[in-house]
């Protein structure tokens, strides 16, 4: 089952993250199918590749808690559902 999970990066008690689409057996830190997004929970700051995150969810992949809620607060449902 391919999910839509975020994959850390960055320095000690400094942390990124990446939005990616994995398989759901992969480990948090393994190689990705495809990158998707930023979210930095310091600044908030998210950057978002919506097409491309559309496309995943309609052909079934799952996002986790986390990346469900993000996806909200950008309204990326929205678009899925118009």
């Amino acid at each position: 089952m391919i999910k839509l999970r975020l994959k850390r990066y960055g320095k000690k008690r400094a942390v990124s993250y990446r939005i990616v689409a994995m398989n759901s057996r992969d480990r948090r830190d393994g190689r990705p199918l495809e990158e998707l997004g930023f979210y930095n929970p310091r600044t908030d700051e998210t950057r978002l590749n919506v097409p491309a995150i559309v496309k995943r969810l309609q052909d079934g992949a799952q996002p986790t808690d986390t990346v469900r809620s993000i996806l909200t607060k950008a309204q990326v449902f929205e678009q899925l559902k118009g």
